[in-house]
């Protein structure tokens, strides 16, 4: 009999003794495998499970035979007698190395999760294929051509082509960075070296360094002199000129990127940094979505989609924290809660 906490399970559970004799087999099993799933009958018969060839689970395993040492058997995809797609894996139960298998427990859980992480992989690579395609599409455009005209070709010309090619190059090479950026985020790897640092100098670059690429006012203000921060500096600057190209890309009028030391009463001791500007703002239901990977808000101008996911991934790594609000008047306001103290430790 099965027990009420196993039909419980959302996955499927199917128990043989050291005969093949089925003890268990619960709700969701019976579900997937059909009526002839049942106790009392044999694990060869109710396991009614082929692969693409029509080989059945049973005649690819042998689970009570092979080597005496196998434990297990890893998860594989199996079709159903629906046609339905199954993960199915399995534990052979013995006394000791070489004994005699006493019992076998298997899971089988629908593949319509795998299937949904499949189409999720391939809408990756091809947001990515797209992200790397128009920059090359531009530098293979002017070099063929400078190939095929050189000759006919005025110096002005070959300049702006050249120029173009190499902005195009340098847009390559940033996504190439963003995207091992976030490869280490979401894998653990991220190699930070932080230090005290002082923190107007690092912002006083980034907003020279944007504000000459656009015709949009970009300034700085600063609280009180002398703030630092305990970060790496590259990643730190990599932070604010993320949220402030953003701010460019997407809002409207004044972009001001403003700092000062965190109230006596914070978690931590640091600096707030934020960056705001004077457009439509970001609506509260899209906040955590703005912060999610390759999420865009559409537009010639929507980017990679992994700006905002860099940052505040390089904030956490570093024991800070991000928020998106509101600015006073119209406008969205990104905030970066940056500690002076390592707080490494603390990061989950």
């Amino acid at each position: 009999m099965t027990p009420d906490w196993c039909d419980a399970l959302p996955d499927g559970v199917v128990v043989a003794d050291g005969s093949g004799v089925v003890t268990v087999v619960n709700a969701m099993a019976r579900s997937m495998l059909g009526p002839h799933a049942r106790a009392g009958h044999h694990l060869r018969d109710v396991l009614a499970l082929v692969d693409q060839h029509g080989t059945t689970w049973w005649e690819t395993h042998e689970p009570y035979g092979g080597l005496g040492i196998r434990s297990g058997i890893p998860e594989q995809s199996w079709l159903l007698p629906d046609g339905h797609e199954v993960l199915v894996a399995a534990r052979l139960q013995r006394s000791g190395p070489g004994a005699p298998v006493e019992r076998v427990a298997l899971t089988l859980r629908s593949g319509r999760g795998r299937a949904r992480l499949d189409r999720e992989r391939s809408d990756l690579v091809a947001t990515v294929a797209h992200e790397l395609r128009s920059p090359l599409t531009g530098v293979k455009g002017f070099v063929q051509a400078m190939l095929n005209r050189w000759d006919v070709l005025s110096d002005e010309q070959k300049k702006l082509m050249l120029t173009t090619v190499n902005a195009d190059a340098a847009r390559l090479t940033r996504l190439i960075a963003e995207l091992l950026d976030v490869a280490r985020l979401d894998t653990g790897r991220l190699s930070i070296y932080p230090r005290e640092v002082g923190v107007e100098v690092l912002l006083r670059r980034v907003v020279d360094s944007v504000g000459a690429a656009t015709s949009r006012p970009v300034e700085l203000e600063v609280g009180e002199p002398d703030l630092e921060v305990f970060a790496d500096p590259d990643k730190f600057t990599q932070v604010v000129t993320n949220l402030v190209e953003n701010a460019v890309r997407h809002g409207d009028g004044r972009v001001v990127v403003s700092v000062a030391a965190l109230p006596a009463g914070a978690d931590h001791p640091g600096v707030s940094v934020t960056v705001s500007d004077e457009g439509e703002g970001i609506p509260e239901d899209l906040r955590r979505r703005v912060l999610t990977k390759f999420w865009t808000q559409g537009g010639s101008t929507a980017g990679s989609g992994l700006g905002m996911y860099i940052a505040s991934g390089l904030t956490r790594a570093h024991g800070g924290e991000l928020e998106i609000g509101d600015r006073p008047g119209g406008g969205a306001s990104v905030t970066v809660r940056w500690p002076s103290v390592d707080r490494r430790d603390q990061v989950r």
